[in-house]
C-alpha cells in the first residue's frame, strides 16, 4: 500500500478464473494484452488487485501456469485473506475483525449433518473459510437450512453459492466485497483513496465486488449464469455496470474504455510498434515495446532483414553494455547482431514474452532507471530474469529509447553458447514469483 506516494489513478480489482485468466485461450493472449496495457500505462501510478476464491496454495499454482503480473494486494478465499506486495504479507487487522462471532468448530459440526455436502481439498479449507461442493439442484435448500442452525449456534456467516458447485462458509463480514470495502477504508484514512476503482468478475462469489460504492464495474462476456442473475435483480439499471462482449482479460480492456479511465489501446494490439508514438517519452512503454519486437523476432513474424537490426540499433548507445550474470560484458550492438541465429527459432511454437512489475525512477533530465521482470515461456519451460536498465530520450525524438547499461540476473540460468540465447527450466522457478522484487 506504500509503493504510491499518493492517490493512486485508477485500482483494478480482479477475480481471477475465468475473469483475468481464460483457462479456454491456449495461447494466453486476452491476459498478455492486458499485462503490455498495465506495465506500459499503468503500473506507476495505480494498484493491481487479484481478488480469487483460492487458497495460496492453488493461487500460487495458477501462477505457474499463467502469465500473470505480480499485484499489489492480494485477496483471497473468497475475501477471508488480505496480503500485501512481492511477500504476500497478511493483513493482520482484517484477520481480527473476521473473528467475531466465528466458530470453525461449529461450523464443521453442523456441516457433517449435510450428507449433500462434499468436502473440498485441504487446501481450500481456510480459518475463516469451510468449502464444500453441492450439486446445483439441492444449492438453495441445503444453504436454507445450513444458514438457520448455524444462526441457533450463535454464529453470524456468510454462505456463498459459485460456479455451479462450489459452496463457502465465512465469517458474515468476510466476502470479496466486504475486503474491498475494508481496503477502501484504510486508503481513505491514510488519505490515499483511489481516484477509480474497476471491478470485474464472471460468476457468484464476485457479485458483492458490484455492491460497493461509486466502484465501476465490469462483468465479462463469458460470465456465469448466476452473476447474470444477480445483475438482473439488483444492479440492472446502475450505469456503472456494463456486461462486456470480450471475454476475460480482454473484457477488462474494454471496461477501461467504456468508463474513459485512461489507455485502453494494449501494445499488443498495435500492429507496427515502431510507428507508435506517446505524447510523452514513457520508459515503461519503451520496455513492453522493446520485448514485443524480440517476441516478434524469435516467433518469425516480422521481417528478417537488416533493417529491423539497423533500427533497433539505432536506439541503442554506441557505447551500451550487456552485463551477464557471470560478469562478461558485451556491447549491445554486439547483442543485435547476435539475433541473427535465432530468428524464427520458437516459430510454431508457445513462445510468449512479457515484463512485470516495470517501476521507473528519473535520474537525470532525459533519463531514467528501470527495472522490472521479464519472463520468456516456451512450452513448459520459462526464464525469468530482473533486469536494470538505463533510458535516455531526446527531445527532438521521444519515441526513442537509449539503453545504455542493462543488467540482468537471472535465476537457474544455463547459458546457450552455441545460439547466444539465455535459458531456464521452469523447475525450480516456485519462489520467483514473490520474492524477486521488492
Amino acid at each position: 500500500m506504500d509503493r504510491l506516494a499518493g492517490n493512486a489513478h485508477l485500482m483494478i480489482v480482479s477475480d481471477l478464473d475465468h475473469t483475468m485468466v481464460d483457462h479456454h485461450d491456449p495461447e494466453n493472449l486476452s491476459i498478455l494484452r492486458f499485462n503490455a496495457l498495465w506495465e506500459a500505462n499503468y503500473r506507476s501510478n495505480s494498484l493491481l488487485v487479484f481478488s480469487t476464491g483460492r487458497s495460496p496454495t492453488l493461487y500460487k499454482e495458477l501462477r505457474k501456469e499463467k502469465p500473470m503480473l505480480t499485484p499489489d494486494i492480494t485477496i483471497l478465499s473468497v475475501g477471508t485473506e488480505i496480503t500485501y506486495g512481492n511477500s504476500m504479507v497478511p493483513d493482520d487487522g482484517w484477520v481480527e475483525f473476521l473473528n467475531q462471532k466465528w466458530d470453525r468448530n461449529i461450523v464443521s459440526e453442523e456441516t457433517q449433518k449435510f450428507t449433500e455436502l462434499t468436502l473440498q481439498s485441504g487446501t481450500e479449507q481456510r480459518p475463516h473459510k469451510v468449502s464444500f461442493y453441492v450439486q446445483k439442484e439441492k444449492a438453495q435448500d441445503v444453504m436454507k437450512s445450513l444458514s438457520t442452525l448455524l444462526k441457533e449456534r450463535g454464529l453470524d456467516v456468510k454462505i456463498i453459492y459459485s460456479g455451479g458447485m462450489d459452496l463457502d462458509i465465512l465469517p458474515q463480514g468476510a466476502g470479496k466485497g466486504q475486503a474491498l470495502a475494508y481496503l477502501h477504508q484504510k486508503f481513505k484514512a491514510a488519505g490515499k483513496l483511489p481516484k477509480n476503482t474497476l471491478v470485474c468478475g464472471d460468476s457468484g462469489n464476485d457479485a458483492e465486488l458490484f455492491t460497493i460504492p461509486d466502484v465501476h464495474g465490469v462483468m465479462v462476456s463469458n460470465a456465469q449464469e448466476e452473476l447474470l442473475q444477480w445483475h438482473a435483480a439488483n444492479a440492472k439499471d446502475n450505469p456503472k455496470i456494463i456486461h462486456a462482449t470480450e471475454r476475460c482479460a480482454s473484457g477488462i480492456i474494454q471496461a477501461i474504455g467504456h468508463f474513459n479511465l485512461g489507455p485502453s489501446i494494449s501494445p499488443r494490439d498495435v500492429m507496427d510498434l515502431s510507428d507508435s508514438k506517446m505524447e510523452k517519452f514513457e520508459p515503461a512503454y519503451e520496455v513492453v515495446k522493446l520485448y514485443m519486437f524480440y517476441e516478434k523476432w524469435r516467433r518469425g513474424e516480422v521481417d528478417n532483414s537488416e533493417i529491423c537490426l539497423a533500427s533497433l540499433k539505432s536506439v541503442c548507445d554506441i557505447s551500451g553494455t550487456y552485463v551477464h550474470p557471470s560478469g562478461t560484458e558485451k556491447h549491445l550492438h554486439e547483442c543485435v547482431n547476435s539475433l541473427r541465429t535465432c530468428y524464427g527459432d520458437q516459430n510454431g511454437k508457445q513462445f510468449r514474452v512479457w515484463v512485470d512489475q516495470v517501476l521507473t525512477a528519473q535520474v537525470g533530465s532525459d533519463s531514467w532507471l528501470v527495472k522490472f521482470k521479464k519472463w520468456e515461456q516456451s512450452g513448459e519451460e520459462r526464464l525469468c530474469c530482473l533486469t536494470t536498465a538505463l533510458l535516455s530520450s531526446e527531445v527532438s525524438s521521444l519515441s526513442i529509447s537509449r539503453p545504455l547499461v542493462m543488467h540482468r540476473v537471472c535465476i537457474n540460468i544455463v547459458r546457450d553458447l552455441a545460439s547466444g540465447r539465455d535459458c531456464c527450466r521452469r523447475a525450480n522457478l516456485d519462489a520467483c514469483p514473490s520474492d524477486m522484487v521488492e
